[in-house]
């Protein structure tokens, strides 16, 4: 650093608020340490500077982005905030295995990471978020609210839900159906229940045969739809859990022979990219993908300014995207 700022007439303070992005400097000036960085060959020695200041500047995130779309956003949300905030982040796909989501949580610890970001897979023993507090590794969970422990932020689940069931009600179905996520996940239960409230506040009977376990992915989605239209009295319309579900009762509907909303009304919670291209056009409800990602790392952000803050529950509320499959064009059940 002695040498860049030799190089480029500045002190090495000034080199050090440049590279470190601690303190604002004049376009001018720092150009001149860029210029000179770039000539004299310097490369910023992240694990020195982190053995002096306690702190490596990442974000350690473990969450299942590979098979879910929506996590991949939510992760984009994620790397764009810590970018600005001159983070890095180091991203680990917890499979949704409580035993690998352990073992990646401590592999993200051990790398020293600043703090860390945590959709918590499903499990009982909560074995991560233990590891995490025992250890007093500041921690936002995102998507799913586990534990009041921490901060976390997530999406309104029961009352979006409730508010699908209600559209329906009121469309005239009696028998809705529910395509519900893996067991033991937070955004599950609460779904469920926003299910049985909305069927309540119209006045519909609950009836266990009407939900069928999709697991969060699209095959099982597609074998829980095939079930609940071999009921000898089959749901007229469905409320699907998530956006993988949606493709896998789709499949289903296809297969069966049935037409949405023809012949089963469709909607769903999560919304896609190509929701308004597919004929009809899928009512769902949006999440807040974006301000998922950006809200937890300004949680984090201001949990490592001030660990001894009371932990922070964030809810966003999901978007009603109105569109075809529901009925909405025409079609009234008979």
């Amino acid at each position: 650093m002695a040498d860049v700022a030799k190089e480029a007439g500045v002190s090495v303070s000034t080199v050090s608020h440049v590279i470190n992005s601690t303190r604002t400097v004049r376009e001018e000036t720092r150009n001149l340490v860029l210029a000179a960085i770039e000539r004299t060959g310097y490369t910023h020695n992240t694990i020195a500077r982190s053995l002096v200041t306690a702190s490596t500047r990442t974000i350690g995130l473990a969450i299942p982005v590979v098979t879910n779309a929506y996590f991949t956003d939510v992760v984009h949300a994620i790397e764009t905030a810590a970018s600005t905030a001159s983070y890095t982040l180091l991203l680990v796909d917890s499979r949704e295995d409580p035993e690998h989501e352990l073992r990646a949580v401590r592999a993200l610890h051990e790398r020293r990471v600043d703090g860390m970001i945590v959709a918590p897979a499903a499990d009982p023993q909560r074995r991560a978020l233990s590891y995490l507090a025992a250890n007093a590794v500041p921690t936002v969970l995102v998507d799913r609210l586990a534990s009041d422990a921490f901060d976390q932020v997530g999406p309104e689940n029961e009352e979006p839900i409730a508010a699908l069931v209600q559209h329906l009600a009121e469309l005239g179905h009696r028998r809705i159906g529910l395509v519900a996520g893996l067991p033991g996940l937070t955004t599950t239960d609460e779904r469920v229940a926003g299910y049985r409230l909305g069927l309540s506040r119209n006045g519909l009977p609950y009836d266990p045969a009407l939900v069928a376990v999709g697991g969060s992915q699209t095959d099982p989605a597609r074998a829980a739809v095939h079930r609940l239209l071999a009921l000898p009295d089959p749901p007229g319309a469905l409320v699907v859990g998530n956006n993988l579900m949606t493709i896998g009762a789709m499949r289903a509907l296809r297969e069966a022979g049935r037409t949405v909303p023809g012949d089963v009304a469709l909607t769903a919670f999560d919304d896609f990219e190509w929701a308004d291209l597919v004929t009809p056009r899928l009512t769902t409800m949006a999440q807040p993908r974006a301000d998922l990602g950006r809200v937890a790392v300004e949680l984090l952000m201001s949990r490592l300014a001030d660990p001894s803050q009371p932990p922070r529950t964030v809810r966003l509320a999901p978007r009603f995207m109105h569109r075809e499959s529901c009925g909405c064009d025409g079609f009234r059940p008979g």
